[in-house]
C-alpha cells in the first residue's frame, strides 16, 4: 500500500471497540501485520507502527523527525498551537533540540530532582491529610481531584514559581485542550493558556526569583540562548508535561492495584517494591498510548514496509508494551516480573526530560496512599471512574475511591 491510498478508503480502527478495549485493537492488528497505513478518527492517514522492536528503534531513528517542517499536507500533525507555546522541545530535532534541553537539564537531574524529595513528600502528606478528612465526612471522594492531579501540578508550579491562586484555571485549561468537546473549547483554552504564560513571563521578567523560570528569562534576555517563543514554550511544556503525566499514572497506577489485589496486597505487605512496582505501571498502563507523531525526512523502510518522507508516523508504546515477542505473558501485571524495561519515557535523544522527577513523584504517591489509607478500596454505588479516551491517550479523569470495611 503506498501513501496515496485514499484516506476514505483506509481502515479506521479507532471506532467505540477501541475505546472500550484499545489493547484488543493494538493485538488484532499486530498479529496482522507489524506496520499499519491506517485513517485517525479525524480522516488523517498516518502509519501505525506497532512492534516493540520497530517502536524502539524508531524512537531513536534521526530520520524520523518531529519537526513539523517536514510533514506533508492531509497528515496528522497534532494539536494547532500558536507560536510561542509551538515552539519546544517536541516539535524539535537536533541542534535546537540539544540547546534549549541543556538549559532546563540541570533542574532535572537526578541529584537536583533528590533535593526536591522532601517537598514531594510534605505536598503529598499535606494531600492526603485533606483526603483523609474528606473520607471521614463522606461516603467517597475523587482521587483524581483530591490527590492526583495536585501533587504533580504544585511540584512543578513550585519549580516554575507559579503562582498559588493561578494553578486551578491552568489546570483546567489544560484538561480542556486535551479533552476538548468541540474546536470552539480547545480554541478557548489554547487563548488562555498563551494569555496566562505571557503574563507570568512579563511578572517574573519584572521581578525576577530564584525559580527555573527566572532562569529561563536571564539565559533569554542576558545571554540570548533562546527566542520569547521559545521561552514561553519551554515553561507551557514543563508545566503541561510535568503535571499530566504524572497525575495519570498515580490514578491509573492505583485503580490498576485494585484491580489485581494480590500484587496490591504484596505492596502493601513489603512498601520496599514500590519502584519495581512502578516501572511496570509504566509499561502496562502508561496513559500515553502513541509516541508524539514522527515524520521522515527520507523514505524510510520499517519492518518492510517502504514509508514516503512527510508521512506521519506513529510509533504505539502501549501495543509495543504488550507485545508477546519482547515481554512473556505480555498482558499480565507483575510487579515482580524480572524485565520491566520499557519505552513509557522515551528513547534517544527524545528521552523525557523529567523522568527521574516523574518516577520519584508516582513512587511517593504510591508510598503515601499505601501508609495513609491501608483500607482504602475502589468505591462502588453510582460514582464510577471516568476515562478520557483518545486513539493517543487512556488516562483517569474520575476515580472515586472510599474507605473499606476493617478486617476481623
Amino acid at each position: 500500500m503506498t501513501s496515496t491510498a485514499s484516506a476514505a478508503a483506509l481502515p479506521q480502527p479507532f471506532g467505540p471497540a477501541h475505546v472500550a478495549d484499545p489493547h484488543a485493537t493494538y493485538r488484532r492488528l499486530r498479529a496482522q501485520a507489524p506496520v499499519h497505513r491506517v485513517a485517525l478518527p479525524d480522516g488523517s492517514p498516518v502509519w501505525l507502527v506497532l512492534r516493540e522492536e520497530d517502536v524502539r528503534a524508531g524512537l531513536s531513528d534521526p530520520r524520523l523527525s518531529v519537526d513539523k517542517r517536514h510533514a506533508a499536507g492531509g497528515g496528522y500533525r497534532g494539536f494547532d498551537l500558536p507560536p510561542a507555546l509551538d515552539a519546544n522541545l517536541l516539535n524539535m530535532d537536533a541542534e535546537d533540540h540539544l540547546r534549549l534541553r541543556r538549559l532546563v537539564s540541570q533542574a532535572f537531574t537526578p541529584r537536583h530532582v533528590e533535593t526536591l524529595r522532601g517537598h514531594i513528600r510534605a505536598t503529598a502528606e499535606r494531600l492526603a491529610d485533606a483526603l483523609e478528612q474528606e473520607l471521614a465526612s463522606a461516603p467517597c471522594a475523587d482521587l483524581v481531584a483530591a490527590f492526583a492531579n495536585p501533587l504533580p501540578l504544585t511540584v512543578v508550579a513550585d519549580l516554575l514559581a507559579v503562582p498559588v491562586p493561578d494553578r486551578p484555571a491552568f489546570s483546567t485549561w489544560a484538561n480542556t485542550m486535551l479533552d476538548p468537546s468541540g474546536r470552539e473549547q480547545l480554541a478557548t483554552a489554547v487563548a488562555e493558556i498563551h494569555r496566562f504564560l505571557l503574563g507570568l513571563v512579563a511578572a517574573r521578567r519584572a521581578n525576577p526569583g530564584t525559580d527555573l523560570l527566572s532562569a529561563l528569562i536571564t539565559a533569554r534576555d542576558e545571554g540570548d540562548r533562546l527566542s520569547e517563543d521559545e521561552l514561553v514554550s519551554l515553561a507551557f511544556l514543563i508545566l503541561l508535561a510535568g503535571s499530566e503525566n504524572s497525575r495519570h499514572l498515580i490514578s491509573t497506577g492505583l485503580l490498576t492495584l485494585f484491580q489485581h489485589p494480590g500484587q496490591l496486597a504484596a505492596l502493601r505487605a513489603d512498601p520496599g517494591l514500590v519502584p519495581q512496582a512502578v516501572e511496570e505501571l509504566l509499561r502496562h498502563a502508561h496513559p500515553n498510548h502513541m509516541a508524539i507523531r514522527r515524520f521522515p525526512t527520507q523514505d524510510v523502510e520499517i519492518a518492510g514496509t517502504r514509508i514516503p518522507a512527510g508521512d506521519t508516523v506513529l510509533l504505539c508504546l502501549a501495543s509495543a508494551h504488550r507485545d508477546p515477542d519482547r515481554y512473556p505473558d505480555p498482558d499480565r501485571f507483575d510487579i515482580h516480573r524480572s524485565d520491566k524495561a520499557h519505552l513509557a519515557l522515551g528513547q534517544g535523544m527524545h528521552y523525557c526530560l523529567g523522568a527521574p522527577l516523574a518516577r520519584m513523584e508516582i513512587q511517593i504517591a504510591l508510598h503515601t496512599l499505601l501508609e495513609r489509607f491501608p483500607r482504602l478500596v475502589l468505591a462502588t454505588g453510582p460514582e464510577q471512574p471516568v476515562w478520557r479516551t483518545s486513539f493517543r491517550s487512556h488516562g483517569l479523569t474520575r476515580l472515586p475511591v472510599a474507605v473499606g470495611a476493617s478486617e476481623s
